[in-house]
């Protein structure tokens, strides 16, 4: 008996293992292709408009639906087969763009397709997203999902690094339709592996006793935020997500490249390291984040992790103070490089504890709803933190932004992290 025990969890070690197998190269796959044909559709817009205008109308049809999208999106996601929803949403978007390319042999490629394609990209991308994040603890072991998270977003960090240098090779060498063809594949690609994927190897509460059920979308969005509301860790969890999104962009996103660029006038070069700096901050925090958790309580790190966060924030500012002292440029790269770096590390070890706790947490039949009203707020947050900052860069020192953004960070999430509390040690996520 003992033996045919230790025979059946081998066999589901060894499914497990190809699943996480093929969600990465599924994911690397189309992460990649999106990502160099993201970076050169920016190009070839402002390339063939020279309107700035254009080319953040195409940002926004890559932000705005999802925002919308989300919530429904999340009522479908628990209501029907995660696995048969993944998998159509990445080859829709292959076949878009394969269409799309075909139609461009024909026809030049005008702002009107553009558009078009990018809003339904969106839109499918929105689905695939959140469906994929849902099945996740059906994927892998709930011992394994910390390492699936973290391979996430090692793929994630090393494309947003990758793929402009990919993408603007590429770029000098190729035509556009050269990069939608990539990217159609890419996603096709990635839609065939998510089939051999088990979407039910770890199907603790299975998903067939919700898909059977009918949709009705105002009343499933209702339960989900009743649901979310009324979980004080869930609800203080996405709490700390959405003011990270916030104070982020408040004063990092929009304040950093002013005071690089226009203030401390460095180079495009320098600007450029910096803003690799983060990613590759990313990188090793998820790699380290595992180690990390299974020797502190994570509602300890937490604490420390937020006061961290703060006080580099408070830290983007310094050199405009010390603007007088006329530093040298490669001290002023050096300084925000490592500030940069250091950011990536505590988002890394900040972010993927909480969608760990997310994943395991929220019952499948609400996880879909929960997390795409979680992921729909914070996405508000960051385009009312954006404005609100540069509204305030025109009369305002640059300096104040990082500053009283860090005050304020370390205010707010100090309250909410002191009600959180999430014990993820070694004896539940260890290997």
């Amino acid at each position: 008996m003992d033996a045919l025990q230790m025979s059946i969890s081998n066999e589901k070690r060894k499914k497990e293992i190809k699943n996480l197998f093929l969600y990465s190269a599924g994911k690397t796959v189309s992460i990649f292709g999106t990502a160099i044909y993201n970076f050169a559709l920016g190009l070839y817009v402002l390339k063939l408009t020279g309107s700035a205008l254009s080319f953040a109308v195409t940002l926004i049809l890559g932000v705005i639906p999802m925002i919308i999208i989300n919530p429904f999106a999340g009522v479908i996601v628990d209501k029907v087969n995660k696995k048969t929803l993944v998998i159509c949403m990445d080859l829709l978007s292959g076949i878009l763009l394969v269409s799309v390319y075909i139609l461009c042999m024909k026809y030049e490629l005008n702002l009107l397709i553009i558009y078009a394609t990018t809003f339904l990209l969106t839109v499918f991308a929105t689905f695939f997203g959140i469906g994929l994040e849902a099945a996740k603890p059906n994927i892998v072991s709930e011992k394994m999902l910390m390492n699936i998270n973290s391979i996430s977003r090692i793929i994630d960090s090393i494309s947003s690094i990758m793929g402009p240098m990919l993408g603007g090779i590429v770029f000098a060498i190729f035509d556009m339709r050269t990069f939608i063809i990539i990217n159609g594949i890419s996603f096709i690609l990635s839609g065939l592996s998510m089939m051999f994927i088990h979407f039910k190897l770890f199907n603790h509460e299975t998903n067939e006793n919700h898909s059977n059920r009918k949709i009705h979308l105002i009343r499933d969005m209702k339960d989900g935020f009743n649901y979310l509301f009324e979980r004080k860790s869930i609800k203080s969890t996405f709490t700390i997500l959405i003011l990270i999104n916030f104070f982020l962009g408040f004063a990092v996103t929009v304040p950093l490249p002013y005071i690089i660029n226009t203030v401390l006038k460095l180079g495009s070069k320098e600007f450029g390291m910096i803003q690799g700096a983060f990613p590759v901050g990313m990188i090793i925090g998820a790699l380290l984040v595992k180690k990390i958790t299974e020797r502190m309580s994570y509602s300890t790190l937490l604490k420390y992790l937020s006061f961290a966060l703060s006080i580099f924030m408070v830290l983007l500012g310094v050199p405009v103070i010390l603007k007088s002292l006329q530093l040298n440029s490669i001290v002023y790269a050096c300084f925000f490089i490592a500030v940069m770096f250091l950011f990536g590390v505590v988002i890394a070890l900040i972010d993927i504890p909480l969608a760990y706790f997310m994943q395991k947490e929220i019952p499948d039949e609400y996880r879909g709803r929960v997390l795409s009203i979680g992921i729909s707020i914070a996405k508000i947050m960051l385009p009312m933190a954006m404005i609100s900052s540069g509204a305030l860069l025109n009369i305002l020192p640059s300096y104040v932004m990082p500053i009283a953004g860090g005050v304020l960070f370390f205010l707010f999430n100090m309250r909410s992290s002191n009600k959180l509390h999430i014990e993820q040690t070694s004896e539940n996520i260890s290997i």
